[in-house]
C-alpha cells in the first residue's frame, strides 16, 4: 500500500499556442493543457463541474483536439511527436492509437459519414483519412485535398451538407470542397490582402449551422467575415468598436439561430453578434486577459430541475383575480445574451464555463500554468503560500488550503527555471530565467524591483537566496559560473567551473558554505570567508552530469546529487566521501528534498515520471509514487508542516502529499503518552538503522518548549499542536478551532484565519455582519438601457391609473403585475392587507425562482420563507449560502412579518426550533458535498459547526483520518467516547504488524472496558511461546497453560464466548473454531437469529493466529470459518449501507461455497434471492420491486437491526485524494472491472487491485481478504 498520500491537486491551464483545444459533450467539458486533455464532469447532485479524469499518453505538446458528435464517450486527440489517439472518457483509456501521421497534425475532425473515422491534416496537406475501427482500418487520402500552396490552419466538415469541406490557410485564403463541384483553392482572401504576399492567418472557421454555404471566418489581422462559400463572395465584414480589438475565437450560439460569439484576443471581452448586423449587440468583459478558445455546449446542461411551486394560473383577469406576469426582464433582455453555455479558454491558462443567460460563471478557474513547472518553494513565513516558476515565463504563487492563485508575477520573463524566496517576511521572490538574467520581485508591490545581468545571456539554471544572509543571492549558470552577489548587485565572488553549472545551495549550519553541482559529474563546495575561488571540496562517482544538491538541514557536513546518471549520491563533507548511493531511478534525476524533522528521509523526483521516498541509512526505497504524468522537477516542504510536500512537474500540475504515513507510529506515541524519547531525538539516535523513527528538527523541539511551559490542558494542547504539524493542509486548524469552541474556549484566542473557514454557528452572523459593514458599498455595473414600451403596456398604464385614483387598490397592483412592474406593485400592497402583501412577495419570490434569478432572495428573507429559500440554494447546490440563511433564521433575524397582533412569542418558539432543524439537514448536506469533494475533514468541520460530534467523528473515520479523529475524540472527550474507542480500535487493527505490537497494545489499553480487544491482540500474536506469555502478562490475561483450562471451565459452565475466547489464547487455537464455528451454524439453521448475535463470537474467531490458520490440516474449517465472515460481513455492509461491496461480498461466499467441500446452512440460490431483493429495494431502477423481494428485504432488515449498545457507522468511506485523478496507468477493480480511482489497495498476491475506499470498508465488515487465502486485510 502507498505510503505517501496525495491530498492535493493544482491542475494546469488550457494552452495558448494551439487552436482546437477545448471541446465540451453532453454534461461534459474539457480544454487541453501542454501534455493532458482535463475533462471536467457536471455533479448533478450538486450542480458544479468536477475535474473527472486526465488523459495522458501524449509526450509532446497536443496540437488539436476533437470531441465525436456521434459518441459522447470518444474523443481524439493529436500531438506534436506525430500521433493521433483516440480516448474513451468513461472508460478512461486509449481506445485506438496512429503512431506516425507523416506530420505534425494541425486539426483533427471526426468525418462526416462514419463515427469510426477521424480526419487530420498537417501543413499543406494533404488531408487524410483515418479508419480506426470496422471492417477495414487504415489510412486513405482524400481525392482532392491535396498539394496546397499555403500551409493550413484549421478545417471543417459542414455538419449537415455531406462531405463538404473547408479548409483556412496562413495567407488567409480559404479552399472550399464539396463531392461533385468543382474544388476551389486559395480562394476568398480579404480583400486588403489580394495581390501582396501578406500573410493573414485563418483564426477561427465555422459553417452556418442553418445555411448549407454560409461561413463565419476570422482573420488574425482582417476581423470577421461571413463569406458564400458557393457563390464565393463576402456576404458581410463585421465592424469592431476599436481598431485595437482582434479576435481568435468565435462559436454559434445553436440556442439561438443567426447569432454568434466572439472573444476578444487582448482583453477577455466576450461579444455577441448577429449575422443581420455588422455591428456587436452587446459586450461583457469577462476578464483582464484575453481569450483563446471558445466553444458553445450543443444542449444546454441538464441542471437539477427547479420545482415549480405555484399551479399554472388562467389567462382571464377579473378585478381581483391574479395576473399572469411577464418573465422578468434584465435591463438590457432586447440583446440579452441567449441561453447557453460558453467553454471559455483564456491567454493566461484560465477555463471557465459561462452561463450565457444568466451572466454568471457555473465554473472558472482562473490562473494555470500552461507548460512545465520546474521549481516550487513555500513563503518562508507561511506554510500556506506556494510559489511555482514555470516554462512559461511566469511565477505564480498559490493558496495550498484553497489550491487558487494569489498572484502572478507581471509580464512574460522567457522561461522561468529556478525560483528562491526572500528569508523571512520580505515578501519578495529571486527568479532565474533561460535569457534574460535573474530578477526580484516584490509580491505585494506586484513588481519587479532588481534585475541581475551578470551571465549574460546564459542561462541561470539555479537561484538561491541566503537564508542565513539576506543580503546574499547565488546564481549558477551555462556559462560555467557560480556567481555570490548582495541584493544591490555587488559582486562578492565568481566561482569558474570548466562546464555549465546546474545547481547551486547554502548550507543550512554555516553561512559562508555552498555547494554545486556542474555538467562534469562533479560536486564542488565553497567557503565564502576566503578570498580563493578555488572550491573546498570536489566530490567525483557520477556517471553523468550533476543537476541539483541539498544540503542536510539535520545532520552538519551532509548533502546529497541528483545526477543524469538516475542515482542520488549522499556525501559527508566531514569524511571526503561517499557514504551511500540511492539507485532505482531509471531516467535523469531532477527534484531533491530532505525532511525537515526526520533526518534519514530524502525524497527524489526524476524524468521517469515518479518521485521516490529514500530511508538513507541503508539505501531502502520506502515509496515510489506514480501519479505525475511527466518528468518531476521541483519538491519542497515547509518546516512548519514538514510532512506536507508539494511537488511540480512537465506535465504542468502542482500536487501535494502527506507524508504523515511514513512515520505515522510517532503521532500515536503522542496520542497513547509515550515518554519524549519515543517522539523527539537527536540526530545520532534517529540515524541508527532500522529504529523507529524519531523527530529532530526545530518545529519539534519548539512545540516541546512551548509545553513545558503550560500547567492547563497540557494534553489537549499537545495533542493539537503535534496533529496540526502532522496534517496536510485542509481543515485541520479549522477542525481544531471548532474544538476548542465546542470545549468553551474564550473567543478572543480564536487566530484571525477562523472567519475564513468553517465557523461555529453562534459565530456565523456575528462575523458575516462584520464582515458586510467592512464592503460598504458595492458598485453594480448595468448592461445598458431599457425597452421602449408599446401601445398596449401605455394603455394597461392608463387604466391602472385609473383604478388607483378610484382607491382599488389591488386591482393596480395586478396591472402593474402584468406590466412587469412588481416594485410599484408592492410598494402600495400593503393598503389592500399586509396578508395580501405577503402572498404577492411570495408570488414575485416564485416567479423569479423559477427563473433561477438571484433576485428572490431579498423576497424570501422579508416574508420569512426560510424553507423556499433553503431549498432554492440547496437545489443550485450553494450549501455555504443555505447554512448562512438557516443560521439567519434560527438567531431570530429573519422572520415572517406580522399579520395579526395576536401573541407571537410561542410562535417564535416553535419557529425557532423548527428552524434549528433545518440548519442541522443543512449543515449535514455541507458536510456531504465536502465529504464527496474528498475533504472528511471539512466535513467534519460543518458537523462541529452544529455541535453535532457524534457525525463530525464519523466523517473523520469514514476519511480513513484515524490519528486525527482519535486526537480529536479524546479531547472532546465524552461527547465522542464510543466513536473514539472504535477510532482506537481500527488504529491497533493498522499495527498488528511485526514491528508495532506494543503500539497496538497502547492503543487498546487506552479504551475503558478492553479485555476482549486485548484478548484478540493476544491470540493474534505470532510469537514464540514465551513472547506470547510476555505479551499475556502485559495485557494482564492468563499463561498459555491456564487458558487451556479455562477454556475447559468455560465450556462446563456453558459461557461458550469466554471458552472461544481462553481457547484462542491457548496453545491449541484450533479448539475455539471446531466449538465457535458448530455454535454459529446452529444458529444460522434456525429462523430467529439476528447478525449481532453471531457476528460477535465471528470477529473474536477471526483472530486466530494466521499461520495456524492456513495450515493444510484447517482447511474445512477454514473455508467455513471464510465462508461464514463473508456472509455475515454482507449483511453488515447492508447495514452500514456499504452499497459499492455488498454485491461483492455477497459474490465471495458464493464462490467460496461452490468450490470448497464445507457442510454449512447457506446455499447459493438464497444468497443469490437476498441480492436480489436488496437491490430491488435499495437501488433507482424503473422497475419496482415485486412483493416476494419486499417480504425477502424486511426480513434482512430485521436480522439486520442493531442493539442498542452496538456502535454502527452509516455511509461509505471516501479517503482524501479519492477525487484526484492520476496520471499514472489506472489499475482495474478486481471487485468490478472497471478503473479505480483514487488510491488503490493491492491485495496478497501483488496483482489484483481494489480501491483503498473498498478496502476499507471491506475489512470494517469481514477481516478476511477477497482473495479467500485465509490471511486479514489491513488497508487502515
Amino acid at each position: 500500500m502507498a505510503r505517501v498520500k496525495q491530498v492535493g491537486l493544482l491542475a494546469a491551464g488550457c494552452q495558448p499556442w494551439n487552436k482546437d483545444v477545448c471541446a465540451a459533450s453532453g454534461d461534459r467539458f474539457a480544454y487541453c493543457a501542454t501534455l493532458a486533455i482535463y475533462i471536467y464532469q457536471l455533479d448533478q447532485q450538486y450542480n458544479e463541474f468536477k475535474l473527472s479524469s486526465i488523459m495522458s499518453e501524449h509526450k509532446k505538446t497536443i496540437t488539436a483536439f476533437s470531441w465525436s458528435p456521434d459518441h459522447c464517450d470518444l474523443f481524439v486527440s493529436a500531438s506534436a511527436d506525430n500521433l493521433l489517439i483516440v480516448w474513451n472518457v468513461a472508460e478512461k483509456k486509449a481506445v485506438a492509437r496512429l503512431d506516425n501521421t507523416k506530420g505534425v497534425p494541425v486539426s483533427v475532425s471526426w468525418c462526416w459519414n462514419s463515427a469510426d473515422g477521424v480526419a487530420f491534416v498537417s501543413q499543406r496537406g494533404p488531408l487524410y483519412l483515418w479508419a480506426f475501427r470496422g471492417p477495414d482500418p487504415g489510412v486513405t487520402v482524400h481525392k482532392e485535398a491535396h498539394s496546397f500552396l499555403s500551409d493550413i490552419c484549421l478545417f471543417r466538415w459542414h455538419p449537415t451538407k455531406k462531405g463538404k469541406l473547408v479548409f483556412g490557410h496562413t495567407d488567409g485564403s480559404l479552399s472550399v470542397f464539396q463531392p461533385g463541384s468543382k474544388s476551389q483553392k486559395h480562394v476568398l482572401r480579404p480583400e486588403s490582402l489580394e495581390g501582396t504576399d501578406e500573410e493573414d492567418p485563418i483564426s477561427a472557421l465555422e459553417w452556418d449551422p442553418l445555411s448549407t454555404d454560409y461561413l463565419l471566418v476570422s482573420n488574425l489581422h482582417n476581423g470577421i467575415r461571413l463569406v458564400d462559400s458557393e457563390a464565393l463572395a463576402c456576404i458581410t465584414s463585421f465592424c469592431f468598436p476599436s481598431a485595437a480589438a482582434s479576435v481568435q475565437c468565435l462559436a454559434w450560439v445553436p440556442s439561438a439561430p443567426g447569432m454568434f460569439i466572439t472573444g476578444d484576443s487582448q482583453v477577455g471581452v466576450l461579444r455577441v453578434w448577429n449575422v443581420s448586423r455588422s455591428t456587436p449587440l452587446d459586450s461583457f468583459k469577462l476578464k483582464k486577459t484575453g481569450f483563446h478558445a471558445l466553444h458553445v455546449l450543443n444542449s444546454p446542461l441538464a441542471k437539477k430541475a427547479q420545482t415549480s411551486i405555484s399551479p399554472s394560473k388562467s389567462q382571464h383577469t377579473s378585478s381581483t383575480s391574479e395576473a399572469v406576469p411577464p418573465p422578468t426582464l434584465s435591463q438590457n433582455r432586447s440583446f440579452s445574451l441567449p441561453p447557453g453555455h460558453a467553454v471559455c479558454c483564456f491567454m493566461d491558462g484560465g477555463v471557465g464555463l459561462y452561463d450565457m443567460g444568466a451572466k454568471k460563471w457555473d465554473f472558472l478557474r482562473d490562473l494555470g500554468h500552461v507548460e512545465t513547472i520546474f521549481d516550487c518553494k513555500f513563503k518562508p513565513d507561511d506554510p500556506n503560500l506556494l510559489a511555482t516558476a514555470s516554462f512559461d515565463g511566469t511565477i505564480k504563487i498559490w493558496d495550498t488550503n484553497t489550491l487558487t492563485a494569489v498572484y502572478t508575477s507581471p509580464g512574460n520573463e522567457g522561461v522561468v527555471y529556478s525560483l528562491s524566496w526572500a528569508p523571512g517576511d520580505l515578501n519578495c521572490i529571486a527568479g532565474a530565467t533561460s535569457r534574460n538574467g535573474a530578477f526580484i520581485w516584490d509580491v505585494r508591490k506586484g513588481k519587479i524591483i532588481t534585475r541581475f545581468n551578470e551571465h549574460g545571456k546564459n542561462g541561470i539554471f539555479c537561484i538561491s537566496w541566503s537564508h542565513k544572509d539576506s543580503k546574499r543571492i547565488a546564481t549558477c549558470s551555462g556559462d560555467g559560473f557560480c556567481i555570490i552577489r548582495t541584493i544591490d548587485g555587488k559582486i562578492l565572488h565568481k566561482y569558474k567551473h570548466p562546464a555549465a553549472v546546474f545547481g547551486c545551495d547554502w548550507s543550512q549550519n554555516n553561512k559562508d558554505m555552498i555547494a554545486t553541482g556542474c555538467e562534469d559529474k562533479n560536486v564542488r563546495v565553497y567557503y565564502l570567508a576566503t578570498s580563493s575561488d578555488q572550491p573546498l571540496k570536489v566530490f567525483t562517482g557520477h556517471l553523468a552530469k550533476v543537476f541539483h544538491v541539498r544540503w542536510s538541514p539535520l545532520r552538519e557536513g551532509i548533502l546529497c546529487s541528483g545526477s543524469d546518471d538516475g542515482t542520488v549520491r549522499i556525501w559527508d563533507y566531514t569524511q571526503d566521501a561517499c557514504i551511500n548511493v540511492l539507485s532505482g531511478h531509471t531516467a535523469p534525476v531532477r527534484g531533491l528534498m530532505w525532511n525537515t524533522e526526520v533526518p534519514y528521509l530524502l525524497i527524489s523526483g526524476s524524468w521517469d515520471y515518479t518521485i521516490r521516498v529514500w530511508d538513507t541509512r541503508d539505501g531502502t526505497c520506502l515509496d515510489t509514487v506514480f501519479d505525475h504524468g511527466a518528468d518531476v522537477y521541483g519538491l519542497t516542504c515547509h518546516p512548519q508542516r514538514p510532512f506536507t510536500m508539494a511537488s511540480c512537474s512537465r506535465d504542468s500540475t502542482v500536487r501535494l502529499w502527506s507524508l504523515t504515513p511514513l512515520i505515522s507510529p510517532l503521532l500515536l506515541n503522542v496520542l497513547t503518552e509515550q515518554p519524549w524519547e519515543k517522539v523527539i531525538g537527536n540526530t545520532d539516535m534517529a540515524m541508527v538503522p532500522g529504529s523507529p523513527p524519531l523527530l529532530c528538527g526545530k518545529v519539534s523541539r519548539d512545540v516541546k518548549q512551548e509545553l513545558d511551559k503550560l500547567s492547563l490542558d497540557v494534553r489537549g494542547k499537545k495533542l493539537r499542536w503535534f496533529s496540526e504539524c502532522f496534517s496536510p493542509p485542509g481543515g485541520s486548524s479549522n477542525l481544531w478551532d471548532l474544538v476548542s469552541v465546542i470545549n468553551g474556549q474564550d473567543d478572543s484566542l480564536l487566530p484571525n484565519s477562523y472567519s475564513k473557514g468553517v465557523m461555529h454557528m453562534k459565530h456565523l452572523l456575528k462575523f458575516k455582519t462584520s464582515e458586510a459593514q467592512e464592503l460598504t458599498i458595492v458598485k453594480m455595473s448595468k448592461f445598458g438601457g431599457g425597452i421602449g414600451a408599446p401601445s398596449k403596456e401605455e394603455q394597461l398604464k392608463e387604466a391602472a391609473d385609473i383604478h388607483l385614483r378610484l382607491g382599488q387598490i389591488q386591482r393596480y397592483c395586478e396591472l402593474m403585475v402584468e406590466l412587469g412592474q412588481w416594485e410599484k406593485a408592492l410598494s402600495v400592497a400593503p393598503g389592500v392587507s399586509m396578508k395580501y402583501w405577503k402572498k404577492l412577495m411570495q408570488r414575485r419570490a416564485d416567479q423569479l425562482m423559477a427563473e433561477d434569478n438571484d433576485d428572490a432572495i431579498p423576497y424570501c428573507v422579508a416574508t420569512g420563507d426560510i424553507k423556499k429559500l433553503v431549498a432554492f440554494f440547496t437545489g443550485r447546490g450553494q450549501l455555504l449560502e443555505a447554512v448562512l440563511i438557516a443560521q439567519g433564521a434560527v438567531e431570530g433575524n429573519i422572520r415572517a412579518p406580522l399579520t395579526s397582533s395576536v401573541n407571537h412569542t410561542m410562535n417564535d418558539v416553535d419557529n425557532r426550533q423548527q428552524y434549528q432543524s433545518l440548519l442541522q439537514s443543512v449543515c449535514k448536506e455541507l458536510a456531504e458535498w465536502y465529504f464527496q469533494d474528498g475533504c472528511s475533514v471539512l466535513a467534519a468541520c460543518c458537523h462541529l459547526a452544529v455541535d453535532d460530534v457524534q457525525l463530525a467523528m464519523s466523517s473523520l473515520i469514514r476519511g480513513n483520518e484515524l490519528e486525527l479523529a482519535a486526537c480529536v475524540g479524546i479531547v472532546l472527550g465524552e461527547a465522542a467516547n464510543q466513536s473514539t474507542a472504535y477510532c482506537l480500535e481500527l488504529l491497533a487493527r493498522k499495527y498488528m504488524t511485526t514491528a508495532t505490537w506494543e503500539l497496538s497494545a497502547n492503543l487498546l489499553q487506552m479504551i475503558p472496558d478492553n479485555h476482549v480487544l486485548l484478548a484478540k491482540l493476544c491470540a493474534f500474536y505470532p510469537g514464540s511461546a514465551a513472547e506470547v506469555n510476555q505479551l499475556h502478562q502485559r495485557c494482564e490475561l492468563p499463561s498459555l497453560e491456564d487458558c487451556g483450562s479455562l477454556a475447559e471451565a468455560a465450556l462446563s459452565d456453558g459461557d461458550l464466548f469466554a471458552a472461544v475466547k481462553f481457547h484462542l489464547l491457548s496453545s491449541k487455537p484450533e479448539h475455539a473454531l471446531h466449538i465457535g464455528i458448530q455454535h454459529v451454524k446452529e444458529q444460522l439453521a434456525g429462523s430467529d437469529w439476528t447478525v449481532d448475535g453471531v457476528h460477535q463470537i465471528l470477529d473474536l474467531m477471526s483472530y486466530i493466529r494466521t499461520d495456524r490458520l492456513t495450515t493444510a490440516s484447517f482447511t474445512e474449517v477454514r473455508s467455513e470459518l471464510l465462508i461464514l465472515c463473508g456472509y455475515i460481513g454482507g449483511l453488515l455492509a447492508i447495514r452500514r449501507q456499504y452499497s459499492s461491496i455488498v454485491p461483492a461480498l455477497y459474490e465471495y461466499t458464493s464462490q467460496l461455497l461452490k468450490r470448497r467441500e464445507v457442510s454449512v446452512p447457506l446455499k447459493i440460490e438464497q444468497l443469490s434471492v437476498e441480492l436480489d431483493a436488496w437491490r430491488a429495494c435499495t437501488q433507482t431502477s424503473n422497475i419496482p420491486p415485486s412483493d416476494s423481494q419486499r417480504d425477502e428485504f424486511s426480513r434482512l432488515q430485521k436480522r439486520i437491526q442493531p442493539t442498542n449498545d452496538v456502535f454502527v457507522l452509516h455511509g461509505v468511506d471516501y479517503v482524501t485524494g479519492s477525487n484526484l485523478p492520476s496520471h499514472s496507468d489506472l489499475q482495474l477493480s478486481c471487485f468490478t472491472g472497471q478503473r479505480i480511482q483514487g488510491p488503490v489497495f493491492l491485495l496478497e498476491d501483488s496483482k489484483s487491485a481494489i480501491s483503498l475506499n473498498d478496502a476499507l470498508m471491506w475489512a470494517k465488515v469481514n477481516p478476511f481478504s477477497p482473495l479467500g487465502t485465509g490471511l486479514r486485510i489491513n488497508p487502515f
